[in-house]
């Protein structure tokens, strides 16, 4: 293993090795096809009018505005009713002078109708019960074109509906899907293999003997790529076989995986499988703490990432080191780092950048730091990586080692304690990376 470098060399070299991803294909997905999360490669824009014909607004009456004019609770006026129109195929006749149409909300308005008068300003009051259907006592006006949807009035044919670099969600699509568009051009995501590597794991859910341990990491990473905008192509387990690896990465390599990432296996121990059987990567350690052993490099022309196989350290190594990068391929915006203000004092060993575990809480009271814009150590804080610094309190969630996994549960946040730092105090201002995405990054 080289010598030990620190976290933002080895995330430079992760993006590096990624960028030959880059740029990433388009597919035109079904609107009907999971599209939330997936970003716009080029704008969308409106293949016709929106509304498509001129529609009521309102469960009510089709008239003529001059028909009405005038009419009120004192003064009402009295219309024959024509006929009904629901919002249904076909289009309506004419609407003849003097007359009134019932009209269903989105249905049709015939030709010489220009407004609508809801339901609820007539005698019949609403079409849920039984209602003379010869006349209509409308107690109202209304003006030409009240509760007239026209044609055209929400979108106009070439109209942008979506911009480039959108990010979807349902709002999006029901826009999309509305205006007629079977499909939306997407950025193509990362496919990406997992495989987890050591005799002793056996899947969630099946027995477990003695020495044996249930895989977290396949579903976890698998979930992790899923959260940073790729898609897992296939999953795999193997032990402490270097063959039985290196076929693994074969078979990933033909289902289409254009990136493997590894647990495992790449420590100091005497059974480090990854390294035995993956020439090609450059193991090294990093500068955190969990997290240290990691291994990047290509293999068979396919960009591999290796992790700790401790299922925390596997996490904490995605989020600081991987996330940003897939992300980026995919288009999407890299997941911000938050200030926060520390709610206990921290002790840390010098040389090894901490990666805590924390969780949130809105500060009601913000705490100033006790110099006042660096940490009590005088570390320097990148306040251009920061959003919403001082909004939120934060507590650490079990201790530093990297077996708790109960603890990253429970969290929400990874606390940034710098390598040089080596104690905080309550009140500091420090980064936090939020573990999930959804609420920060898209």
């Amino acid at each position: 293993m080289s010598d030990r470098v620190d976290v933002e060399q080895h995330r430079q070299d992760v993006a590096e090795l990624l960028a030959g991803l880059a740029p990433r294909p388009v597919e035109l997905v079904p609107v009907s096809a999971t599209l939330l999360g997936r970003v716009l490669a080029h704008d969308v824009t409106a293949p016709g009018p929106l509304p498509r014909f001129r529609n009521s607004q309102m469960d009510g009456f089709a008239v003529r505005a001059a028909d009405v004019a005038g009419a009120s609770a004192d003064a009402p006026v009295d219309l024959p009713v024509a006929g009904e129109v629901a919002a249904a195929p076909g289009e309506p006749a004419p609407l003849a002078p003097g007359t009134a149409v019932r009209i269903m909300t989105g249905a049709p308005v015939p030709t010489g109708a220009d407004a609508v008068i809801p339901v609820e300003d007539t005698d019949a009051r609403t079409f849920n019960r039984p209602t003379a259907a010869d006349r209509v006592r409308i107690v109202r006006s209304r003006a030409a074109g009240e509760y007239v949807r026209e044609a055209g009035s929400d979108v106009a044919p070439g109209d942008l509906v979506l911009p480039a670099d959108t990010v979807l969600a349902p709002h999006h699509v029901a826009a999309a899907a509305a205006c007629g568009l079977g499909g939306l051009p997407v950025h193509a995501p990362v496919r990406v293999a997992i495989l987890s590597t050591g005799s002793e794991l056996v899947a969630p859910g099946e027995p477990a003997g003695p020495g044996q341990v249930w895989d977290a990491n396949t579903a976890a990473l698998a979930a992790a790529v899923t959260d940073a905008g790729g898609t897992v192509v296939t999953t795999g387990r193997t032990g402490d076989d270097p063959a039985a690896l290196r076929a693994a990465l074969a078979a990933a390599s033909a289902a289409g995986a254009e990136l493997v990432i590894t647990s495992g296996g790449v420590s100091q121990g005497a059974y480090e499988v990854v390294k035995e059987a993956l020439a090609g990567v450059t193991f090294r350690s990093v500068a955190m703490q969990p997290g240290g052993p990691q291994g990047l490099g290509v293999v068979d022309g396919m960009p591999v990432l290796t992790f700790p196989g401790n299922p925390v350290s596997a996490q904490v190594s995605f989020v600081v080191l991987v996330r940003d990068a897939l992300r980026s391929l995919g288009g999407l915006p890299p997941v911000p780092r938050l200030g926060a203000t520390l709610a206990q004092a921290v002790v840390s060993p010098a040389s090894r950048r901490q990666l805590l575990r924390g969780r949130l809480r809105p500060s009601a009271e913000v705490v100033p730091s006790s110099d006042g814009g660096t940490t009590s150590a005088g570390h320097e804080r990148r306040d251009s990586d920061l959003v919403g610094r001082g909004h939120y309190l934060v507590e650490v969630v079990g201790g530093a080692g990297s077996h708790l996994v109960a603890s990253m549960a429970a969290a929400d946040v990874l606390i940034d304690v710098p390598a040089e730092v080596t104690g905080l105090e309550p009140g500091d201002q420090v980064t936090v990376w939020p573990l999930h995405s959804e609420r920060w990054g898209r």
